[in-house]
């Protein structure tokens, strides 16, 4: 049964939200991800968000660009937490969507991750999930220690052969 929700308004944002799947998959989160128009589709998008605490999802994290109706519509309709994800658009670079998904009204809460931030709404999600869940709690400490010995590796290379080198053999 999986646990949290992934949905999107349009198969554009696939390549972000994908992101946040991989998240998902490697701390061995289950989700569900749909594509759902909450303008194209009000129906079947009611039916999805009204329905997920039924179906176990414990935490919903929704993508949307532009007028961003999809995050805080799911915080609507949805009793358990929501992380919204604004989608970067040529437009107005994301900022119209940022905005939209920050701007809830008291009493509807969407969190809100950074523009095309779907690694870090999969994190959130995961953390709020570990607080009963202590088997995820080591998993995020164990991909926490990771991140930080990335950084260190690469710290150690750069002592290693210099910038001028680290910078060419990063752009090749």
């Amino acid at each position: 049964m999986a646990k949290v929700g992934i949905v999107m308004g349009s198969d554009s944002d696939m390549a972000v939200m994908s992101k946040a799947a991989s998240v998902l998959d490697e701390l061995g989160v289950t989700y569900e991800m749909n594509i759902i128009s909450a303008h194209r589709e009000p129906d079947v998008f009611f039916e999805w968000a009204k329905n997920a605490e039924a179906r176990g999802i414990k935490v919903i994290i929704a993508g949307a660009g532009m007028a961003a109706h999809l995050p805080g519509m799911c915080a609507a309709l949805f009793p358990l937490p929501v992380i919204g994800i604004p989608m970067y658009s040529k437009s107005l670079g994301g900022t119209d969507a940022l905005y939209s998904i920050l701007q809830m009204p008291s009493g509807i809460p969407v969190a809100t991750v950074a523009i095309d931030g779907a690694k870090n709404a999969a994190l959130l999600a995961a953390k709020i999930l570990a607080v009963s869940d202590d088997e995820l709690l080591s998993k995020l400490k164990s991909y926490t220690e990771n991140l930080k010995n990335e950084v260190e590796k690469k710290d150690e290379k750069l002592k290693n052969i210099g910038w001028k080198a680290y910078l060419e053999e990063k752009n090749n």
